[in-house]
């Protein structure tokens, strides 16, 4: 039960990316919006109070210059959080899954005890993800929410095979999303679900599993 939370708290943290902030999408297409998903706009100062909020919170950290160092592409990490959560929604939408406020506080709880409190984890999603306190429950919501589909789905995320066919579920959502980010960002890409050429942690680990079991075949 909790490694299978922890992972899939490793892949919605995986499938957030890292780029300067814009005032255009497709050019002059959607003047004022970072991205538009499904039809509705992540408008740039969505984008912007979030990359804010993160950014007070690592220069008041113990390690800010450790922090704020790691994460100079933060504006596109965040705008890549952004599309996911709502891909995410989507392909749940679609697998009939929802979540309640409950789950997300016995998640949360969860989270806090196996951290050793509050605020040791808040500091390391701080660390981790760039998460400012005030979206951890975001954050929650969508492992949670990622753990259900997957249960739905009868896919165990701690397999290739299972967060392969969880993000197949996903790759069919974000196409049916239509996904149009600003091209100073790069482009949303559906099949490996993420923004530009970033290379999601959870990915490259499935590839390299992939890779050495052909190897010793």
């Amino acid at each position: 039960m909790h490694r299978r939370r922890r992972t899939a708290l490793a892949l919605s943290a995986a499938l957030v990316a890292a780029g300067p902030l814009l005032a255009a999408c497709g050019g002059e297409a959607h003047p004022g919006a970072a991205a538009v998903v499904g039809g509705e706009r992540i408008e740039v100062a969505t984008l912007q109070s979030q990359v804010e909020e993160a950014r007070a919170a690592q220069e008041k950290a113990p390690d800010s210059a450790q922090l704020v160092g790691n994460t100079g592409q933060l504006s596109r990490a965040k705008l890549h959080g952004l599309i996911f959560g709502r891909v995410l929604d989507r392909a749940a939408a679609d697998a009939g899954v929802t979540v309640s406020r409950k789950e997300i506080q016995d998640a949360l709880a969860a989270a806090e005890q196996q951290s050793g409190g509050a605020k040791q984890l808040a500091g390391m999603l701080l660390q981790q993800r760039g998460l400012a306190p005030d979206q951890i429950d975001q954050a929650v919501r969508e492992d949670v929410l990622l753990t259900k589909l997957s249960a739905a789905m009868g896919a165990d995320l701690g397999t290739p095979q299972g967060q392969q066919k969880v993000g197949a579920a996903l790759t069919e959502a974000s196409k049916k999303l239509d996904i149009d980010v600003n091209p100073r960002y790069g482009a949303w890409d559906d099949a490996k679900i993420q923004l530009g050429d970033y290379k999601a942690p959870w990915i490259t680990q499935v590839t390299k599993e992939q890779e050495n079991a052909q190897a010793g075949a």
